[in-house]
């Protein structure tokens, strides 16, 4: 009977755990939030060449150009990815699945292209070699 009565607890022990489910497991090894660093880089010389980026009222306050990095995040829900200024704040998205994003979609638009900041230096180069090989008074 004392064997029975064992018999029948572990069962309704076994049973009893059956309907437990696993607590979710964050969705990389570690996961903490929403948002997953991608990286950080260096802001290129045409970073600071994007438009839209609101203009702040304090002139103490960090501009595109004032940014040294570009922090890249993509969003875990939603698969939007952003990159940000590390001083302005700035950010442009990219959402392929979305008709419309945060403030600026890519591609962005750019005051000057890489080939117009390439002509200047240029110009600028010839110039000062000219100023430097003009005789001396």
């Amino acid at each position: 009977m004392r064997a029975a009565m064992l018999g029948l607890g572990v069962v309704g022990l076994v049973l009893a755990s059956c309907g437990r489910v696993p607590s979710p497991s964050p969705s990389g090894p570690r996961a903490q939030g929403r948002y997953a660093g991608i990286g950080t880089f260096d802001a290129g010389r045409l970073w600071a060449q994007t438009t839209g980026a609101p203009s702040a009222p304090d002139p103490a306050s960090a501009r595109l150009d004032d940014d040294e990095h570009i922090i890249v995040v993509i969003d875990t829900h939603t698969g939007e990815v952003r990159q940000c200024g590390d001083h302005s704040g700035f950010c442009v998205t990219m959402n392929p699945w979305a008709a419309e994003g945060a403030r600026v979609l890519l591609p962005a638009k750019l005051g000057k292209h890489g080939s117009d900041l390439d002509a200047e230096a240029a110009a600028e180069a010839e110039k000062s070699e000219k100023g430097s090989k003009a005789p001396a008074k």
